[in-house]
């Protein structure tokens, strides 16, 4: 259930990378013919080779790349720092959930066999991960129908699976809603760079639509970036969150089979 809804999540933060990629392609198709228009009516082919020429006086810094983009950076690299601060926080959360002691069975049969109920249960609680307290929760119901003891157990394990997966809706949000970010400053510096040309008249210059196409590239990468970025995290932590999956459900087979073997 959980993973077939963070699935869709992802289909539909794929769609729209793929969707505002495809949009600022076209976009920029059309905008590359005007430009060069505009650079031939203002002369500007000289100043071109000469920049060609002289590619030093050109700064490309991050940090004045991400001012060009205006105000619509700070959502993106505010998304940006939540998609790593998730990321991390769950990798190493999963990690330790799937640090199983393969011998803690073997020991807890011992227990159980020689009716030390109290021992098996401190045993399992000396193990901080899902397995052990599912296991430990099937050891406190010892005694009653063995539906009961699946039942609860079933219980236990769906709640460590939610604490697993703790966030992960949030970093598919991200994933979807960067790039939707990037796209709406692709869209305002569009705007921006036509209404300049509007109120220009006929004295346009190229100079003079920079701040609109720097905004409108600059966002555009930006949040098409983050949005990657939080795509392969996600599905990082969702491959992780399934190999532990895996190792609780083998382990309460497991388990139960122990309590089925006969005294």
């Amino acid at each position: 259930m959980h993973s077939l809804r963070y699935k869709i999540i992802l289909n539909l933060a794929l769609y729209n990378i793929c969707t505002d990629i495809s949009f600022c392609l076209k976009i920029y198709k059309e905008l590359i013919p005007m430009l060069k228009l505009l650079m031939i009516q203002a002369d500007l082919t000289a100043e071109l080779d000469t920049l060609a020429t002289e590619p030093e006086g050109i700064t490309t810094k991050f940090i004045d790349l991400a001012f060009k983009g205006g105000w619509i950076m700070i959502p993106i690299i505010v998304l940006s720092i939540i998609a790593v601060y998730i990321f991390f926080d769950r990798y190493f959360a999963i990690k330790k959930a799937g640090q199983f002691d393969p011998g803690l069975l073997d020991k807890i049969k011992f227990f159980i066999t020689n009716g030390k109920i109290d021992d098996a249960v401190m045993l399992c609680r000396q193990h901080s991960n899902p397995a052990a307290r599912m296991i430990e929760k099937g050891i406190s119901r010892i005694g009653r129908p063995l539906t009961d003891v699946s039942a609860a157990i079933e219980n236990v394990g769906n709640l460590e699976i939610s604490k697993l997966e703790k966030s992960l809706p949030l970093l598919a949000s991200v994933a979807g809603g960067a790039p939707m970010l990037g796209f709406l400053g692709t869209v305002m510096g569009m705007i921006q760079a036509f209404y300049d040309m509007a109120n220009a008249g006929n004295n346009i210059d190229v100079t003079l639509l920079s701040t609109g196409i720097y905004q409108a590239m600059v966002t555009t990468v930006a949040g098409l970036i983050v949005g990657i970025i939080a795509y392969f995290a996600y599905n990082i932590l969702v491959a992780n969150v399934e190999k532990v999956v895996f190792k609780m459900e083998a382990t309460t087979t497991e388990f139960m089979d122990l309590l089925n073997e006969p005294a």
